[in-house]
């Protein structure tokens, strides 16, 4: 008996086990009761006789403790319960929740075949809103080339040095040593067939063709796709761009273009940013693993490496551009309004931005091989 006056007792009866409760079951002593019904052996019949009264509380652990016993495989019994307190039972098992059973996965042929299409249909869908956030960003760029006041050049110079000039270290740092690395891995293998000299049209053409613009792309993609969609994101979920739209400010003008106007213009100059540091890196392996001087490789860069494939490489960077900042943008505007959907569509920015950009990089390089360039 706890000290509120309730009291359980167990009893042996002819049917079994038999639970006795005196007092008043209600939410003072539903701790004290959940506590002696979890502890106790299940039992088929339960005495309510001398219960003086029974509220809702008591009544859900007397329910919970009769699912308790029918999971067991039993059937609980209520004796001596007084009409009250059988229709309080009856009207709190009823507000229970029943878990549903879980559906059935279909499986076979037909279910692969939806399961696909609704893939498919869902990635023409998202293509679609990318295609729309493109278009309202050359409208934006439009508008803003027409009515220059409208423009927020403030907000341009901002993101410029956020995109461009804080990326500078980093950019630098990878192309230098995917240089060296491209230079030694060169020299290893082509000092097998005498051929060392090579190395240096293996690093120009790498660098400046390829890897400096891709890899630029992709780190910018990383860091700023993330970031586009972070504060986007962050600013939907405030209400802030509600805000906007009640002011009469276009999101258009005043978020998107500024932003992948920033990036149009930094990512060209931070792919040759990359291409520079490659090269230099290279440069400098190749000084230190096969003795090729620093006025050699410049000679042999300036007559063998055509200035096409410096073209080549810069021409993808508005694309690449375009293609991150429609990506980070867009994810912005999905998220709703909590922290795990800002989180995931943060994710899902970085992740179809650099997987856009290698795509568009393979397109380019198939265009470029049936054009001859």
């Amino acid at each position: 008996m706890n000290s509120s006056g309730l009291q359980v007792e167990h009893e042996e009866s002819g049917s079994g086990q038999v639970i006795r409760l005196s007092g008043p079951l209600t939410v003072r002593e539903l701790a004290g009761l959940q506590a002696q019904l979890l502890a106790a052996p299940p039992a088929p019949v339960i005495d309510l006789t001398r219960v003086t009264r029974i509220d809702t509380a008591g009544a859900w652990a007397l329910a919970t403790y009769e699912g308790r016993v029918a999971a067991q495989g039993g059937a609980l019994r209520y004796r001596g319960a007084s009409e009250a307190a059988d229709l309080l039972l009856a009207t709190v098992r009823r507000a229970l929740p029943v878990p549903e059973p879980a559906p059935a996965t279909p499986t076979g042929l037909t279910a692969l075949l939806e399961t696909t299409g609704r893939r498919v249909i869902g990635g023409l869908h998202f293509l679609r809103g990318l295609l729309e956030f493109l278009g309202m960003f050359l409208a934006g760029l439009f508008r803003a080339v027409i009515h220059p006041r409208e423009f927020r050049f403030t907000a341009l110079v901002a993101h410029c040095d956020d995109v461009g000039l804080r990326a500078v270290p980093i950019v630098s740092l990878m192309a230098f040593l995917i240089g060296v690395v491209l230079a030694f891995q060169g020299a290893t293998q082509l000092r097998q067939f005498g051929a060392e000299v090579f190395v240096v049209d293996l690093i120009a053409i790498s660098v400046l063709r390829e890897l400096g613009i891709l890899l630029t792309a992709i780190i910018v993609a990383g860091r700023t796709a993330s970031a586009f969609c972070a504060a986007i994101g962050s600013m939907k979920m405030r209400q802030e761009i509600d805000a906007m739209r009640t002011l009469g400010l276009d999101p258009v003008t005043v978020l998107f273009v500024p932003r992948i106007l920033a990036l149009l213009l930094m990512l060209p100059i931070l792919g040759l940013i990359a291409d520079i540091m490659g090269l230099f890196g290279g440069a400098l392996m190749s000084w230190i693993e096969l003795g090729i001087s620093p006025s050699m490789f410049r000679t042999r860069l300036i007559s063998d490496t055509d200035i096409s494939n410096v073209v080549v490489g810069l021409i993808k960077a508005p694309v690449f551009a375009v293609i991150i900042g429609v990506v980070g943008c867009h994810a912005g505007m999905q998220v709703k309004g909590d922290a795990e959907s800002l989180g995931r569509q943060t994710s899902s920015a970085v992740v179809t931005a650099i997987f856009a950009v290698i795509v568009a990089d393979a397109l380019f390089s198939i265009f470029f091989a049936e054009v001859g360039l």
